[in-house]
């Protein structure tokens, strides 16, 4: 996907909020606007939003020396995301269609996203998405590629959101599931102890893919991760960020997400806050 002129404003509103929360006064402040401005000049709008987000947190770290603002946030939002856990488990489980709901639930949990300029609240979104219609569903192949899959990489996206992936691969537990994550903090991106501390170790293989990027950016991706992507049975993308990165590759795979912002609405040809489960290249 390419960067939109939507975009900038966007990465100015993301240095402006990760700065209030690192930078040490008013004057580093300014630093840190100033330069994302000088940077966003740079931008061509060929690339992705994901590599240009990469630069800006990079940016913010070597200004501020703060390398995960959001880590405070993370834990609060893993905390709450497991308060919740055993209810979404029986919902899970006295439902007709255990694998569906839990996608939904799965995409339930792509709300806790701070690099969109929304609030949320999660237990009243969550009861939202598990009744909202689908604006594309392609639950049918998916089924069936789960069915047929051996193993399963699932490419996870925000802490928090971690928590809701696990109750979908808990369905998917006869399978061999590796686990996604970041390699350096990015946002509320979720890095391997986010992804322990939602116990997603108990159900899966956890690795980082290598990036550095809010989403997965392939030629910016580690060697094992990529041996992974090109030969895993069946590839999961969560999120807006790994579409972003993902969403011209050539590989069949699944991206479920919220669409939390018109950029990403309108790439997909869908509407804003609608949820999807969309498969590309499936034979």
């Amino acid at each position: 996907m390419k960067t939109y002129f939507e975009c900038i404003p966007c990465f100015m509103q993301q240095a402006l909020k990760a700065g209030k929360m690192t930078a040490k006064d008013n004057r580093q402040l300014k630093t840190i606007l100033d330069e994302t401005g000088c940077l966003v000049k740079t931008f061509s709008m060929q690339s992705t939003p994901a590599e240009y987000g990469a630069e800006v947190y990079k940016l913010i770290r070597k200004i501020t020396g703060v390398e995960d603002p959001y880590k405070e946030i993370k834990q609060q939002s893993i905390k709450e995301a497991k308060e919740l856990y055993p209810e979404l488990k029986n919902i899970v489980k006295n439902s007709e269609n255990r694998l569906l709901t839990a996608v939904r639930i799965a995409i339930a949990g792509n709300i806790i996203d701070f690099g969109v300029n929304k609030k949320f609240n999660l237990k009243e979104d969550v009861q939202r998405i598990l009744t909202q219609n689908f604006a594309v569903l392609d639950f049918d192949t998916f089924n069936d590629a789960v069915q047929k899959a051996k193993t399963i990489l699932y490419i996870g996206d925000n802490a928090g959101e971690s928590v809701f992936d696990k109750l979908l691969i808990e369905e998917m537990s006869d399978k061999k599931v590796i686990y996604a994550v970041r390699e350096i903090p990015v946002i509320n991106d979720a890095v391997y102890e986010d992804a322990v501390e939602s116990e997603l170790d108990e159900v899966a293989e956890i690795i980082s893919s290598g990036a550095k990027a809010p989403g997965t950016i392939l030629n910016q991706c580690n060697e094992n991760f990529l041996n992974i992507f090109n030969t895993a049975d069946l590839v999961i993308s969560k999120g807006q960020g790994n579409y972003e990165g993902l969403s011209d590759v050539k590989r069949p795979l699944f991206f479920l997400l919220k669409a939390k912002c018109s950029v990403i609405a309108r790439d997909l040809k869908i509407n804003e806050n609608d949820i999807i489960l969309k498969g590309i290249n499936i034979s």
